[in-house]
């Protein structure tokens, strides 16, 4: 079966050339050896009209093409004075095409910042965009109301938290797309991509003249998941007509990459949130759920950690982890006309078979698989009922849909009242996440795409005979997702899921090996790292939903911030008030209008003479439903990997191994180009060693070292004078607390049967050391072999490898010296000197053989002020 690789578009960058009659869009590959060139139609006053010149050109055609052209429209021949054809703008995507009341316009990416790397695949933020009129001035049809609607176009920022990439689904989850590179193709439905022409001259092979097999790869190319992405309906109007190297979709979100630097050894943490376009807006004017079942602020993160010293989708270590947070499924609102901090909650319709929650939880059924957990954060306990409304109609519902689903496949449910718990001075509010965490972990898995687990051989843990998911011959897949949720979905959701991420980061760096327990301590860099990524990763989405960053923060729940946080809590409180009272309106208008629920028509009512937008979102308000579905039918459990109904939406080319559209080698490190090393993005990104680790010698070099606060790096601010002492005793009260009670829930999951989770938190050393010491003397536990003879080829990969050491640099076959036959002393391709190892070099290489097997020396002082001398003058 041939193997499968991402193709990567073809059009990348992009060049618009104007005429009076013609906008010319030319887009090519980044090395810029082959050209598509996009015909736009300027005299068409208010329809779309172009011609994708399906031909792809090389440099020096489209050179030829571009200068006919030139010298076609000029308005005298052989006149030189006024170009026939200028270029108006260069960009690196086409966001789409949109239109309101006069012509289309075209909008452009006019400048990108990279953010992340995964497996050689870039991902890139949008930094600017530029909006196009197409028509031009002689055919134009003016309307009055025209630049108030671009206004409110341009209200949705481009260049704030959307991203892109040219080779790698964003859409999709990192599971998703690893296992579509592994499933089988149809060979009916393989697409020959090349014509003659072409084939001449892309597809050149040295070996076709000798006759010899030439390695054939199936180029993929996957139907992205329209719930997340946000540019959907603006190339919904060529979408049909293009090449789809024309087509671009974008995420909004987030996206964060770091490294985290184990001994020299570089992992890179990525998380990535995509934010969904079904029923999107802003705090108190969308909450719950539409008719269709999608629910408001519903968000999909997904944490990805691999081994970045093999880039390659197929050598290389990769994992992941997603969550969900979203509004709590139900018909509910809070009316803000009252102008009150917290506006009463009221429920707008009568649900009683629970039909918008059935609806989705079907969705993420299907997408997830089971289980699905809810993990419901909202109060339990009010003097005037608020949140606990919530909560009362949302676990009745829980009850009624798993009354119809199969036991394996019912819907746990969590309620925990977090903020009643934050109050309390005795108990720790961490610990009891951490508790649920380890459960929801246990029960879900984790995706890595490594089948052979050493790292459970060589150090064994009784939690990992536990872990849920699925095994496959490729790795281990996640099956069922958590599902956190509040009144906002913004500060308690985002330490809940922090808390399940920490968990589950633990666990994939235990499976590639690089921890020897599955357990990750705070005030360590590796955590601190990860909890960065996940404030960053909270604010960005506060921002987008409630208009300011977050008010609680990790630091909080742990009760260690500063005392200058509280009045940035209230700054914070304040400038969400403002946003939600003044603003959040015209943010809700212009996302309306981007995601076109909203199409301005000369027919209707302008948007802004909308006393509502509850129309546009609720679709069974404007017409009836002939197909009712029947209240007991929920639950269609079905897993979204690369099924045959997936792979149905997949595109699959015919290509050369070596060809531009699947090598990821060459678009990544980019041969054509004279680059800088520290220019590059892999220097640029945030370091664990250069950013966290303490700048003293002597200091453990660990990144799973717990450590004091003043020790790191980017020293926190704890207090103008002696705070210090006060947050270690906050912490001591916090580490002695003792747990809480236990939760009324249906779920077996959140039971209190981890008791011995707990217990083993204490017995984890304070350093997590991924390798086994040898003692001083060489001993150590596992007894080493003496080997006195060939290697053996029954034994495992490194038992080989290090018998093939030994054997050719024993002193029996140092000792054969092949006869003389030229004067020279040198290595000739006649004669091949015996090698000298001398017995330093050979105690280097066999310590360097047994870190692979899990077994190194005790440092001595002069490897730690080496090392401590390397990060110094690399990092620092």
């Amino acid at each position: 079966m041939p193997l499968s690789a991402a193709v990567i578009s073809g059009v990348q960058k992009l060049v618009l050339y104007e005429t009076r009659a013609r906008y010319f869009l030319v887009g090519s590959n980044h090395a810029q050896t082959k050209h598509r060139v996009l015909k736009i139609d300027r005299t068409e006053p208010k329809d779309l009209a172009i011609i994708d010149d399906k031909h792809v050109y090389n440099q020096q055609e489209v050179r030829e093409l571009l200068g006919r052209l030139d010298l076609g429209n000029r308005t005298k021949m052989g006149q030189k004075g006024s170009s026939g054809l200028s270029r108006a703008v260069s960009a690196y995507g086409i966001v789409g095409f949109v239109r309101f009341l006069e012509g289309y316009y075209l909008v452009l990416i006019t400048k990108r910042r990279k953010m992340a790397d995964i497996g050689g695949h870039s991902i890139y933020k949008i930094e600017d965009t530029n909006m196009i009129y197409i028509p031009n001035d002689s055919v134009r049809v003016t309307h009055p109301d025209e630049a108030r609607y671009v206004r409110i176009f341009q209200n949705v920022d481009l260049s704030s938290n959307f991203y892109f990439s040219y080779s790698y689904d964003l859409s999709h989850s990192l599971q998703y797309n690893l296992t579509l590179l592994h499933s089988p193709c149809d060979p009916g439905t393989v697409e020959e991509v090349h014509t003659r022409s072409s084939r001449q001259q892309d597809s050149f092979d040295i070996f076709e003249d000798e006759g010899l097999p030439t390695q054939v790869f199936h180029g993929l190319q996957s139907e992205p998941y329209a719930k997340y992405v946000w540019n959907g309906k603006l190339l919904e109007r060529v979408k049909d007509t293009v090449h789809p190297d024309w087509l671009m979709y974008i995420i909004h979100g987030f996206c964060g990459q770091s490294k985290l630097l184990i001994y020299g050894r570089p992992v890179h943490v990525t998380l990535i949130a995509r934010r969904s376009s079904k029923f999107a807006g802003t705090r108190f004017l969308k909450r719950g759920a539409n008719c269709e079942g999608d629910v408001a602020n519903e968000v999909e993160t997904e944490q990805i950690i691999h081994d970045a010293s093999v880039m390659s989708f197929t050598a290389g270590s990769y994992s992941s982890y997603v969550q969900v947070r979203g509004s709590v499924p139900l018909y509910w609102s809070q009316d803000i006309s009252t102008m009150m901090p917290k506006p009463p909650i009221r429920l707008d319709q009568a649900d009683p078979y629970a039909h918008v929650a059935a609806l989705h939880f079907d969705q993420m059924l299907q997408r997830f698989g089971s289980p699905i957990i809810i993990l419901n954060l909202v109060k339990k306990r009010e003097k005037r009922k608020h949140e606990k409304i919530l909560s009362e109609e949302l676990f009745p519902a829980v009850i009624n849909l798993n009354q119809f689903l199969p036991p394996e496949h019912c819907i746990d449910y969590i309620a925990w009242d977090m903020a009643r718990y934050t109050k309390s001075k005795l108990y720790n509010v961490l610990d009891r996440l951490s508790m649920i965490a380890e459960n929801v972990v246990k029960r879900t898995g984790f995706f890595i795409n490594r089948s052979d687990f050493f790292c459970h051989t060589l150090r064994p843990d009784e939690r990992w005979g536990d872990l849920g998911g699925s095994l496959t011959s490729s790795g281990r897949v996640q099956t069922g997702v958590l599902r956190t949720n509040c009144v906002d979905c913004l500060d308690r959701t985002n330490t809940a899921q922090f808390m399940v991420g920490k968990c589950a980061l633990a666990y994939q760096l235990y499976a590639l090996g690089m921890i020897d327990k599955p357990k990750l301590q705070f005030d360590t860099d590796c955590v601190r790292l990860f909890e960065e990524l996940y404030e960053d990763h909270g604010d960005t989405l506060s921002l987008q939903y409630g208009g300011s960053q977050l008010v609680h923060r990790v630091k909080t729940y742990r009760k260690i911030a500063p005392w200058t946080q509280h009045s940035k809590d209230i700054m914070q409180t304040l400038s969400r008030y403002y946003s939600n009272a003044f603003s959040d309106a015209d943010r809700q208008d212009a996302i309306n209008l981007f995601l076109q629920v909203y199409q301005p028509s000369e027919s209707k009512p302008h948007l802004w003479e909308l006393p509502t937008d509850f129309y546009l979102h609720q679709r069974n308000s404007m017409a009836l439903t002939h197909d009712r579905r029947r209240y007991t039918h929920h639950g269609r459990c079905v897993l979204t990997l690369p099924c045959e109904e997936n792979m149905k939406k997949v595109g699959v080319r015919r290509v050369n191994r070596y060809d531009e559209s699947i090598d990821t080698y060459t678009e990544f490190f980019k041969p054509y180009e004279l680059t800088s090393f520290d220019d590059t993005f892999c220097i640029a990104m945030t370091n664990s060693a250069r950013e966290l680790m303490p700048k003293t010698v002597g200091v453990d070099p660990s990144p799973f070292t717990v450590r004091k606060p003043e020790e790191t790096g980017k020293s926190a601010v704890i207090g103008a004078k002696s705070s210090k002492e006060e947050t270690v005793v906050q912490r001591k009260t916090a580490a002695s607390a003792p747990p809480p009670p236990s939760e009324e829930q249906i779920s077996s999951s959140s039971e209190d049967d981890s008791e011995d989770d707990r217990d083993d938190d204490g017995s984890v050393s304070q350093r997590s050391t991924p390798v086994k010491l040898l003692t001083e003397s060489g001993e150590s536990v596992r007894t080493q072999e003496v080997w006195d003879g060939k290697p053996d080829m029954q034994t495992g990969p490194w038992e080989r490898s290090l018998a093939f050491v030994l054997f050719f640099t024993s002193p029996s076959y140092l000792s054969l010296s092949s006869v003389p036959v030229s004067c020279f002393t040198t290595d000739s391709i006649y004669e091949v000197s015996s090698p000298q190892v001398d017995r330093d070099n050979r105690e280097v290489f066999e310590g360097h053989v047994l870190t692979g097997l899990g077994q190194v020396r005790s440092l001595c002082r002069e490897d730690i002020l080496m090392y401590r001398e390397y990060i110094k003058n690399r990092y620092m």
